[in-house]
């Protein structure tokens, strides 16, 4: 289930360059990576795979074919957003993958159907991820997310995943601090994904648009790096991890280091690793916009240097910093990179990265 994480490891410990990216990031770095893999990638396999049979037992078979191919596929993905349960104590991180496994699961559903599935119309959309939202709030109650299509019976799969995410949230401490914050990260999300999946030229349009909304906050970044920093989770994952640590005050925090620079990353990287399949299927790359690999490393390194001086002032700095370094390395390590010939070219961002790093560490020097 979860091979391609094995194999990004794989790649991590043959690559002499990749090895010494994981040494500079820190000397704790290796143990905390070693941690990750042997206690957290095995609780969120037990977690994926209740959720598994769940979509398996879907009656309806195009519903039931994009469940799998979600969890499947993208299993990837849960292991990678457990990352931070690496700091928690054991019980602390067994409710928190209970939390974002079948969160991850939801973001992953939905984007499939939203790619992948034929009966889902534009309209759907915000429709569907509806369903981010009311599995960020506890006290949201159920409701018919397929009112605008796709057609069929998923058993109830996704209330299932929503109702699983809402119990093993229900009890984090600092939810009124958490919840706004939640609820503008499922917005932004669900906005997105509907403007992202209209036909090309009018997408890019609309994405431009709703940017320019929020552009006078954000005016440190293009309307493709917001629209990246949307798609990510790890702006509800990061605070979230500072509940569980009872760390009130780094909530805020949190949420304005992770968001837009550490998502604008993540989602950037996934979408470098993406570029063959979204060719094939006609999809909005994100990290193609830039129309270059020098152009894209340069904004990059932009957002890593932004990332790092916000995450720097948090408490959490350690956790916060092996989130952005190994996420970097482990996606840039995926198997899709060799399989796409982009080795150079991730070579070169893992070196933009390294410089980013040593430049943060090198003003702190000073």
């Amino acid at each position: 289930m979860f091979g391609d994480i094995v194999s990004a490891l794989r790649t991590v410990l043959s690559s002499p360059e990749r090895l010494r990216a994981l040494f500079a990031a820190g000397p704790s770095t290796a143990a905390d990576l070693v941690r990750f893999m042997t206690r957290i990638v095995p609780i969120s396999a037990a977690n994926l795979e209740a959720i598994r049979e769940r979509a398996a037992a879907i009656p309806d078979p195009q519903l039931r074919a994009q469940a799998l191919a979600s969890v499947d596929g993208k299993a990837y993905h849960i292991a990678g957003a457990c990352i931070l349960a690496t700091f928690l104590p054991p019980e602390a991180a067994r409710r928190y993958v209970a939390i974002v496994a079948p969160l991850e699961t939801i973001y992953d559903y939905l984007d499939n159907l939203c790619d992948r599935h034929p009966g889902v119309s534009v309209e759907a959309y915000p429709v569907l991820h509806q369903a981010i939202g009311d599995a960020l709030d506890p006290s949201a109650p159920a409701r018919d997310y397929y009112a605008c299509g796709p057609t069929g019976d998923d058993g109830g799969y996704l209330r299932n995943l929503v109702a699983r995410t809402q119990d093993a949230l229900a009890d984090v401490p600092h939810l009124d601090l958490l919840r706004p914050r939640f609820a503008h990260a499922a917005q932004l999300y669900g906005e997105m994904q509907t403007h992202k999946h209209y036909p090309p030229g009018e997408r890019e349009r609309r994405c431009v648009t709703w940017y320019e909304q929020h552009k006078e906050r954000y005016k440190d970044i293009d309307w493709h790096e917001f629209a990246s920093a949307a798609g990510s989770q790890f702006h509800v994952y990061g605070p979230l991890f500072e509940a569980f640590l009872d760390r009130r005050e780094a909530i805020a925090g949190t949420y304005d280091a992770y968001f837009p620079y550490v998502s604008a990353v993540h989602v950037l990287l996934d979408a470098f690793i993406d570029q063959a399949e979204d060719r094939e299927h006609g999809e909005l790359n994100f990290s193609g916009v830039y129309g270059g690999a020098a152009a894209l490393r340069a904004r990059v390194r932009s957002l890593f240097d932004a990332a790092r001086l916000r995450l720097g002032a948090l408490p959490g700095e350690r956790a916060h910093r092996f989130v952005l370094d190994v996420m970097t390395l482990f996606y840039l390590s995926h198997p899709k990179v060799a399989a796409q010939g982009l080795e150079r070219e991730a070579r070169a961002l893992l070196r933009t990265n390294a410089s980013s790093r040593d430049a943060y560490h090198g003003g702190l020097r000073r």
